[in-house]
């Protein structure tokens, strides 16, 4: 691949996040693997397989409604790699343990970078690092480190 056309994978990969699970089998290999720290904080921070992608991100709207990612920086890319800065708005809806019910309704904005490795047409590994932090203090889960009462 080229860093050319790695850059093509960034508008279908944020149309993926959106929730047009269609993109999975254009874009994404079988063999597909991911690794990030999941917002349960339990498993080994790894998902193998398209299939598993998609169930992640279907269950990320399930909870929040309206959810949409923009790119804000990037595509930054190499023959091997595609990297963006995203943003993602939506409301909380409510299902993840330990939330407060108080929380549903809440809106959510939060910031990630994705890099991605493509290899033979499609995206194969990935990594993400998001502020699962922020987004956790704005739902009503813990506290700003440093903050007062």
């Amino acid at each position: 691949m080229t860093a050319t056309s790695n850059a093509a994978f960034a508008e279908p990969w944020r149309q993926l996040w959106n929730g047009d699970l269609a993109q999975l089998d254009a874009i994404v290999a079988e063999d597909f693997i991911a690794h990030a720290a999941l917002m349960g904080g339990t498993g080994e921070g790894t998902l193998h397989g398209r299939a598993a992608l998609g169930q992640w991100i279907g269950g990320l709207h399930a909870v929040m409604t309206g959810l949409a990612f923009s790119i804000e920086v990037g595509p930054m890319t190499d023959a091997d790699h595609l990297v963006v800065r995203w943003q993602a708005r939506g409301t909380y809806q409510g299902g993840l343990p330990g939330v407060p019910d108080a929380a549903t309704g809440r809106k959510v904005n939060f910031t990630g970078i994705d890099i991605l490795r493509v290899a033979d047409g499609r995206i194969t590994e990935y990594w993400v690092n998001s502020d699962i932090l922020l987004l956790m203090q704005q739902i009503g889960v813990g506290d700003a480190p440093g903050a007062t009462a």
